[in-house]
């Protein structure tokens, strides 16, 4: 009786052992990979108000924008993004990007985490006649809302369109991520 009862006692210690440990996934082989899809909505100086010259417009441009992050580990996340800057317009002057490249996050501090960035990509507007190149400089701030949510309370661009005449339209963003794996 005594052995049966020792023989069952280290069967059902050995399964809480094995259990306990599938509770906590160990750090070293956490998934950095994450994957995350926001909105935002805009507001920038076009730096154009037509006549073919490189001027501040009287208007700011206001529009809507998607971006795609995908953070392949702490200091590296791949961002995708695209602009469209439709309403408020001087002259029926319109902007639109499509930039993607590196964001860099400085720290995290709390929820808040500070960022930086460059993008590249290719941009359009109703006074081109095609898509010319955009090089574009970056940083903002996120607020972690929750686990999946993310607020993106400050995002600030200059572009610089290589035209002739070279524009350099400049703007921020405000929106909202959601966590997709």
């Amino acid at each position: 009786m005594k052995q049966s009862t020792l023989a069952f006692f280290l069967i059902a210690l050995s399964f809480a052992a094995v259990s306990a440990r599938a509770q906590v996934v160990p750090s070293a082989t956490s998934n950095s990979f994450t994957l995350t899809a926001g909105g935002f909505g805009s507001a920038f100086q076009p730096d154009y108000a037509g006549e073919g010259i490189a001027q501040t417009s009287p208007n700011r441009l206001y529009g809507a924008g998607a971006y795609v992050d995908a953070r392949v580990n702490r200091w590296l996340v791949a961002e995708f993004e695209g602009r469209w800057l439709r309403y408020n317009t001087y002259l029926g002057i319109n902007e639109n990007t499509y930039l993607l490249g590196p964001r860099v996050p400085i720290t995290t501090f709390h929820r808040i985490t500070p960022y930086g960035k460059f993008l590249v990509g290719m941009g359009n507007g109703s006074f081109l006649s095609g898509n010319t190149f955009v090089l574009s400089y970056g940083g903002g701030v996120d607020y972690r809302l929750s686990h999946r949510f993310t607020l993106r309370a400050f995002d600030f661009e200059y572009q610089q369109w290589r035209l002739t005449p070279v524009i350099s339209p400049y703007g921020g963003s405000v929106g909202l991520s959601y966590k997709i794996f």
